[in-house]
């Protein structure tokens, strides 16, 4: 999964709109155009193409996207124009079951979203898939990896830019003298984002080497052995979906 990436000059929603309808037109449509425009929005520039197409046509964007579309290309496009919490609810709602739990993909949206956002997420699962996110974590995960997803949902968070420095060197210090999964799955848990990004600059200042190289003692994330500890601490603090370690390996879980 690569990086989205937007342009430095915008178009309007109502510009991005009319050249969605273009693209509908005649025999098939234009992909090109669809990706050109979709794939270099964020949620909130989405939502509004999304809201100007519906208005301005009588039409519904998604169902228009639906009919269009094919394959695997449909499924992509539209689970991204659907609103964020419901996105994730339908890729943890795959990934958790699914005949083989996806680790990956669970960990890669459930690491990387903010208190805020795992608690409005919480409340659209359980409305959309019909069961709490964290029953479905229990029952599909197992091992320090239930540890880490269970405290991602449900531990609380400080959510703005403070650190305290002191607690960074602390964290940063006890890391690299080598601690279990334990040690980890609480670090990344109770940290703030904020904090987490202060403790991968401090530790690459104190050690000389990034964190991403530091091997604890059980070596990666519960016995799924598909995430390692270093690329959930750079997933979380990314602060978005489109992290470090899905681009070393995750299969596109906008594609599931």
């Amino acid at each position: 999964m690569s990086t989205l990436t937007i342009p430095p000059v915008i178009p309007t929603a109502r510009e991005d709109a009319m050249n969605l309808h273009k693209a509908f037109k005649g025999l098939g449509c234009d992909s090109g155009t669809i990706i050109n425009i979709l794939a270099h929005r964020d949620s909130q520039q989405v939502e509004l193409i999304t809201q100007e197409y519906d208005n301005k046509y009588s039409d519904v964007l998604r169902k228009r996207l639906s009919s269009e579309l094919h394959g695997d290309f449909k499924r992509a496009v539209c689970l991204w124009v659907r609103e964020p919490p419901a996105r994730d609810a339908n890729v943890l709602k795959r990934a958790l079951r699914a005949t083989v739990t996806d680790f990956k993909a669970a960990t890669d949206v459930i690491c990387s979203r903010t208190p805020a956002q795992l608690r409005q997420l919480k409340q659209v699962y359980l409305i959309n898939c019909g069961a709490r996110l964290e029953h479905d974590i229990e029952s599909a995960t197992y091992g320090d990896h239930k540890k880490l997803l269970l405290g991602y949902v449900n531990t609380t968070r400080y959510e703005g830019p403070e650190i305290d420095k002191f607690l960074v060197e602390d964290d940063a210090k006890a890391i690299n003298k080598g601690r279990d999964n334990s040690f980890f799955i609480r670090i990344f848990t109770e940290r703030s984002k904020a904090h987490m990004s202060a403790l991968i600059s401090t530790y690459k200042s104190m050690f000389g080497k990034p964190l991403e190289h530091v091997s604890n003692k059980e070596g990666n994330v519960g016995e799924s052995n598909v995430w390692s500890f270093n690329d959930i601490a750079v997933c979380g603090e990314s602060g978005n979906a489109l992290c470090k370690a899905a681009e070393k390996g995750n299969e596109g879980i906008w594609d599931r």
